[in-house]
């Protein structure tokens, strides 16, 4: 049976007066393709935000694999963070450093390995996401695509069990985009790695996504949940109908 890596329970986000969701309750399965949808302003990224530590809620709670991650020390959160990984949805890449440093970083903070295995390991995680031979290059120097596949390679390089993706293929051509959901893909069945993607990205949702939850603005709170295509077959309401529909009609 597969065991929940991340359960949300009771989460509540207010910025001054204004509560931007409420009781929000859901769970994410080892190894899924987990995706938070809903429409602008509904929360998704503060959502994120939350899962990665960068917003503290009013209240509720967050396990990860089981452990309490809000609700603790700023040293346990760390120890946390570690099997984490993240992709912002620019890539976040620093410009001034190669790809191959770019992906050392993580390593050369948060490990214990040698100068030698970080480059190992830095140059192996390129080769995983079919950046081989582009240690050397700056953000500069390549394409949009291929700066998405760099800062996933970074997210990659501490092997973390659970990856949060930010719009992961937002500015991408349709080409570039699907080359990212295969990759997506990939990972997750070859590292046994799960991933929590934030998008509005109907193709890669409905290609890549085995789970997810649909944001409501106007009532702050989840109106649907499950895998993607069984709800476009059966939505539960006229808002996920029309979001997962937009276009086809």
């Amino acid at each position: 049976m597969t065991n929940n890596i991340i359960s949300v329970k009771d989460l509540r986000v207010q910025y001054d007066d204004f509560v931007l969701f409420d009781n929000l309750n859901f769970q994410v399965k080892e190894r899924d393709i987990f995706f938070i949808m809903g429409a602008s302003g509904c929360g998704k990224s503060s959502l994120l935000k939350v899962l990665t530590g960068l917003v503290t809620p009013i209240k509720g709670n967050i396990l990860i694999e089981g452990k309490e991650f809000l609700n603790t020390s700023f040293s346990k959160k760390k120890e946390i963070m570690k099997d984490c990984g993240v992709m912002y949805q620019s890539g976040a890449l620093f410009s001034s450093m190669s790809l191959k440093e770019n992906v050392m970083l993580p390593l050369e903070l948060y490990s214990n390995y040698s100068p030698k295995e970080i480059e190992e390991i830095s140059s192996y995680k390129l080769s995983l996401v079919g950046l081989a031979g582009f240690d050397d290059f700056y953000p500069s120097e390549i394409s949009g695509g291929m700066k998405k596949r760099a800062a996933l390679a970074r997210s990659l390089a501490l092997d973390p069990k659970i990856v949060y993706c930010d719009e992961p293929s937002a500015g991408l051509d349709p080409v570039s985009s699907k080359q990212l959901d295969d990759l997506i893909l990939e990972l997750n069945q070859t590292l046994k790695t799960t991933f929590v993607i934030v998008s509005h990205e109907l193709s890669s949702i409905f290609a890549i996504g085995s789970n997810s939850i649909f944001l409501e603005r106007r009532i702050k709170n989840i109106t649907a949940r499950g895998e993607p295509k069984e709800l476009l077959r059966n939505p539960p309401n006229a808002e996920i109908r029309n979001f997962l529909t937009r276009g086809t009609e």
